[in-house]
């Protein structure tokens, strides 16, 4: 006899943008919306706010997007696709040695870091305003626990054949991220109080992208 069980969560799909719609426009309008979700957070931020900051009335915001919900969870989406996308794909591939995921995981994340150096504030400052549930209706939250289990997976692997210590794969995970985003989250600091000009920081980074997997290689060794 068949037994009932929790019914399966449909994977998350990407919202719809508008069709057929002034393509300038829209873009003007996501990119006030990410800079004031980025720094008020999605709750803090009204539609009447993002259409004074693109420059347009609140009723051509409206027709682009119905709602502050439907736009967040669009530009969300696109965030997403940056910050987990490539990297969850990559992460797969069983013909990659530890050592080589790591080198990877540092050069993509690095290099779209530098491309998009507001992208961890986004995402940061939004989990943590966010009381209305919607980074989880944004399909975020569900990318980000396939990264997890794929990468607990890949260190699973590894501490079983004695290349890894046998700690807790969040340590790790932690540490990786740590080494990856704390800088670009401190920028201000490194660059202001430091002296860093923006090249000498860019180069710092194309720097860390080769010191990153060795740290995390001679830490974490059995």
């Amino acid at each position: 006899m068949a037994t009932e069980g929790k019914p399966k969560k449909a994977p998350a799909k990407k919202p719809r943008a508008p069709k057929d719609k002034d393509q300038s426009t829209e873009e003007r309008i996501k990119e006030a919306a990410r800079k004031l979700f980025t720094q008020k957070g999605f709750a803090a931020t009204r539609t009447r706010d993002i259409a004074e900051e693109a420059g347009i009335n609140l009723a051509l915001l409206n027709y682009y997007f119905r709602n502050k919900e439907k736009l967040f969870n669009i530009i969300m989406w696109e965030n997403m696709q940056l910050f987990l996308g490539v990297i969850l794909q990559n992460m797969e591939n069983k013909n990659m040695t530890m050592e080589e995921m790591l080198s990877f995981v540092a050069d993509a994340y690095i290099n779209m870091l530098l491309k998009n150096p507001d992208l961890p504030f986004f995402v940061l400052s939004n989990i943590a305003n966010d009381p209305s549930g919607e980074i989880n209706n944004s399909g975020f939250m569900d990318r980000l626990s396939s990264l997890r289990n794929t990468f607990f997976a890949r260190f699973g692997e590894a501490a079983q054949k004695g290349e890894f210590k046998d700690v807790h794969p969040l340590h790790l995970m932690a540490n990786l991220m740590g080494m990856i985003i704390f800088p670009f989250l401190g920028k201000r600091l490194l660059t202001f109080r430091f002296g860093l000009s923006e090249e000498e920081f860019v180069q710092l980074m194309e720097e860390r992208k080769k010191m990153i997997p060795g740290w995390m290689m001679r830490m974490s060794a059995a």
